[in-house]
């Protein structure tokens, strides 16, 4: 029959094994988990055995044995028994001593194997929670500004829980488009907005609304912003109704709108499918800011714009006939073509402007629109 001491080395072996084959899965350092259980143990010990002790503890990280050691101050005459030890007690375990040496003194309960089989269980649970934590919350974080895919979990006061596998992501009423219903078990795609360290894990935060998913969506379907021939400048949206992005491209020999746009209008649906009934815009960018705020009030036409650099505002004259295209449904054309460009727009038609002397900080020039697509037949 093995002795309890055979017993113990073969447990305390088995253990040094397990924390050292769970370091290895969860990709902790076994260092780690051995001095987070040694502070451990100090708290444990000082729970149950005197807190006013100055002590610490030593795991033994081949053997897997610990001892408690109370570190007390070499004094002629000790005053507090707890935290010093006279020169004559100190010189009878090592003459080397002095006054004002640290010893330690070994005071390691006979009883205390089992509050440290508690203790190390706990620290070494918590630990390993916190490194899976820590985990999910880089793996996610790597992936903010990007796209995820996830099933509806539940809906809990209009908060939409989303199941990601490893965790949860939120999406909030604000982030979700006007409409659209979720339901458990739905297969839903969202825009990572911000990831946030907690208490109880990571906290993914996602978007259906933000501008960022929409370009998401455009780049995973159109192989030219893949490759960087053709990029997104800039994203307008009032989701649920209708966006604006405009583009351009790097080769002359490429047309980036008809690269959004795809064969048949296949890459411009695929992203329309994902959305709904929301409208899109697709404009070409222009380094001149007049050509650029008349294609932004696609797919209206735009007969002149007049701009003052300095304080980035725009007239704009239209046929009068195109006026409430140019402007939109309450204004929603030209709230967005704003947002595109970050000028602010007053539209004119002819007959409007005619009527009007233009004011002198601003300079007038005819414009041509450059080509543009929409999803929403004028």
């Amino acid at each position: 029959m093995a002795s309890k001491k055979s017993k113990a080395i073969d447990y305390a072996e088995g253990f040094l094994d397990a924390l050292k084959d769970l370091g290895r899965e969860k990709g902790i350092a076994p260092e780690i988990l051995f001095d987070a259980i040694e502070a451990a143990l100090i708290s444990a010990y000082k729970r149950n055995f005197g807190s006013a002790q100055n002590v610490e503890v030593s795991l033994d990280r081949a053997k897997g044995s610990y001892h408690v050691y109370a570190i007390k101050e070499v004094v002629e005459e000790p005053e507090d028994d707890i935290t010093q030890i006279s020169l004559g007690a100190a010189r009878a375990i090592d003459g080397k001593y002095e006054i004002g040496d640290a010893i330690r003194v070994e005071v390691t309960p006979a009883n205390f194997g089992r509050i440290a089989a508690q203790t190390a269980k706990q620290v070494v649970v918590q630990r390993v929670r916190e490194a899976e934590r820590g985990i999910i919350y880089e793996e996610f974080m790597s992936q903010e500004s990007d796209i995820i895919k996830g099933m509806v979990q539940r809906v809990e006061n209009r908060n939409v829980f989303i199941d990601l596998g490893k965790t949860e992501a939120v999406l909030t009423p604000a982030e979700q488009i006007p409409g659209e219903e979720y339901r458990h078990g739905d297969r839903i795609r969202s825009y990572i907005v911000e990831v946030r360290k907690t208490n109880k894990g990571p906290q993914i935060l996602v978007s259906r609304t933000h501008p960022g998913f929409l370009k998401r969506l455009f780049e995973l379907q159109v192989p030219e912003l893949q490759d960087g021939t053709v990029e997104i400048k800039s994203v307008a949206r009032e989701p649920g109704m209708r966006s604006k992005i405009a583009v351009c491209s790097k080769v002359e020999e490429v047309d980036p709108v008809g690269a959004c746009v795809g064969p048949k209008g296949t890459r411009v649906q695929a992203v329309v499918d994902e959305l709904g009934t929301e409208k899109i815009d697709i404009i070409k960018w222009n380094p001149d800011s007049a050509t650029f705020i008349a294609n932004a009030l696609s797919p209206a036409k735009v007969v002149s714009v007049a701009v003052n650099e300095e304080e980035k505002v725009s007239r704009v004259v239209v046929p009068d006939y195109q006026l409430s295209l140019a402007i939109g449904k309450e204004g929603q054309n030209a709230r967005l073509a704003a947002k595109l460009t970050g000028w602010k727009i007053d539209i004119k038609s002819e007959s409007q402007a005619a009527d009007e002397s233009l004011d002198e900080s601003m300079s007038e020039v005819e414009v041509t629109s450059d080509e543009a697509f929409t999803t929403e037949s004028e």
